[in-house]
């Protein structure tokens, strides 16, 4: 039985963490820059480490705490460095259409899920993945019509870069055959001219500016969801990728009253929230100092922006979201008000483009990210290097792409794609994270995909073009050292050190020893941040 303590300790007072801590009896695991270090026992003050030792190495201190790890594996806490909070805690109450594996299927989980909801004046979801589905063929409103005709539905691809409505859908936000497709975004067409009810990328503002807002006590509740279930999940830590001013005041404010359970660095979603911010925020468990931006869309969708046409659409080289000049004078606005730029770039133009602009406005020191760098001209990787941009990438993106990623790339450009090897040889520094909730926010499914490039089945043997694959100690570090890096908290987080902070897991297995096709099956039994438990299992 799991059991979350006190609604995840949200109000931990400051005097509650002042105070000492020794768990003994552990299998403890921390990378350092010397490599992995291992230990016994974890002695932990007013909520940082103070040293490693030995099993029983502390027996001479009178502790306020002593906790017996049971033999238990240890872990320094883990960070994804690239989530989306609220979209998954929405998710738990929205419809979830992941993993569907046919449109009829897809098609049926609408039609209950609207017939459990009769309330809602919009049935809305996410998840749907064509590519999953045996003719791979994208939907239509009136596949939707069939199921719910009364009542606007709208459902987000799995990658959030196309979006599926129905005629209702589409009457609201007045889309006829007429309607142009608006810069950076695309209607899929009918022969005739007339709208599918698929629009990719900047074409889904013209329904999504007709959904209605959400409620306070549904943003609330969908965020206490989410964190718990992170939580959960042996994460301490998130990288909130795309932050809008509504959801920074919230988390600003749980954060002055020490009621932010997981650590947050977020990134701002827009420029007006930007221009309403008087500079970077540094709190307690919260820090803003980042702005999302975005190049192009995703490849599932053929949104990516391509160098050359995708291998499967000729004459089609996908879409950049914003015009260049646009999108470099974002990205120079961005640096110049001090703010780090964190850019969502999946093609190898859409990466081309934003290193240029990093090059052009941008300094090394200034860890400027590029968000998923999915698919890159092998010559872009050196300039990356230089410019001292941090890849943040999701190893499950390659696991769940592999189905498709060649057939959009063809057999050269995929060797420059979901290249982590290549980034940590070339010396790029490497953040990981899961782009929850588009994959699963569970760090040890991330932690498999990085190691065996394979699927939960095994699949493909050997794994999908396996040089890519990295050792456990490069996965776990682009989940700990790695994100506290592109954070700017390397000597905070993401190593248990005399000083940093002590934020840790305990795990029902070696990581760093099990069959790599167990660690998937991870089970997180206590996570701990500053040296408080925000979850644990009740018999630990």
């Amino acid at each position: 039985m799991r059991v979350l303590l006190g609604a995840l300790c949200l109000a931990l007072s400051s005097a509650s963490l002042a105070d000492s801590l020794v768990i003994n009896n552990v299998n403890g695991y921390t990378l350092t820059e010397q490599g992995v270090h291992r230990f016994g026992a974890l002695h932990i003050d007013d909520g940082k480490v103070v040293a490693t030792a030995a099993r029983d190495g502390f027996n001479g201190l009178s502790p306020d705490r002593i906790i017996d790890g049971k033999g238990h594996t240890l872990l320094p806490g883990l960070t994804d460095a690239h989530g989306h909070i609220m979209g998954l805690g929405y998710l738990q109450s929205d419809l979830d259409l992941s993993g569907i594996t046919s449109k009829q299927a897809a098609l049926e989980r609408v039609r209950q899920f609207a017939d459990a909801h009769p309330h809602l004046t919009w049935i809305r979801g996410r998840g749907w993945n064509q590519e999953l589905w045996p003719d791979t063929a994208f939907p239509t409103a009136s596949d939707l019509d069939t199921v719910v005709p009364e009542r606007p539905v709208w459902l987000r691809r799995v990658d959030g870069h196309a979006g599926w409505g129905n005629s209702q859908a589409l009457t609201l936000a007045r889309i006829t055959p007429t309607t142009p497709d608006p810069e950076g975004g695309q209607l899929l067409r009918n022969a005739d001219g007339s709208p599918t009810g698929i629009l990719i990328d900047n074409a889904m503002g013209l329904v999504e500016g007709r959904l209605p807002p959400r409620e306070p006590h549904e943003t609330e509740a969908a965020f206490r969801s989410a964190t718990r279930k992170l939580a959960s999940l042996g994460l301490t830590g998130v990288h909130d990728a795309g932050v809008n001013h509504q959801t920074l005041q919230m988390y600003q404010m749980w954060d002055q009253q020490q009621q932010l359970p997981i650590r947050i660095y977020a990134m701002v979603s827009d420029l007006d929230t930007l221009s309403r911010m008087p500079g970077p925020y540094f709190g307690d468990r919260l820090i803003a100092r980042s702005v999302k931006l975005y190049a192009d869309g995703a490849l599932g969708s053929r949104g990516a922006a391509l160098l050359d046409d995708y291998s499967d659409m000729k004459g089609h080289r996908g879409l950049l979201i914003h015009p260049i000049k646009e999108l470099k004078r974002r990205i120079k606005g961005v640096i110049n008000r001090g703010f780090q730029a964190n850019v969502h770039a999946i093609g190898d133009r859409g990466n081309r483009e934003v290193l240029e602009a990093m090059i052009a406005y941008g300094k090394p020191e200034q860890r400027n990210r590029i968000e998923h760098l999915q698919v890159v001209e092998p010559s872009d990787f050196d300039r990356i290097k230089a410019a001292g941009i941090v890849a943040s990438m999701q190893p499950t993106h390659a696991t769940s792409d592999m189905n498709m990623a060649e057939d959009r790339l063809g057999s050269l450009r995929i060797h420059g794609a979901y290249a982590w090897k290549t980034v940590i040889n070339k010396g790029i520094p490497f953040a990981a994270g899961s782009d929850f909730p588009i994959e699963s926010p569970n760090p040890f499914w991330g932690l498999y995909s990085a190691v065996s490039r394979q699927d939960h089945q095994g699949h493909p043997e050997g794994g999908w073009y396996p040089r890519q694959s990295l050792s456990r100690e490069q996965a776990l570090h682009g989940f700990t050292l790695g994100a506290a890096y592109a954070s700017f908290q390397e000597n905070e987080l993401g190593s248990l050190e005399p000083g940093k902070r002590a934020d840790f897991i305990l795990i029902d297995r070696d990581y760093f020893t099990v069959p790599v096709e167990q660690i998937w099956q991870t089970q997180v039994l206590a996570t701990y941040i500053d040296g408080q438990p925000v979850y644990q299992q009740s018999d630990l």
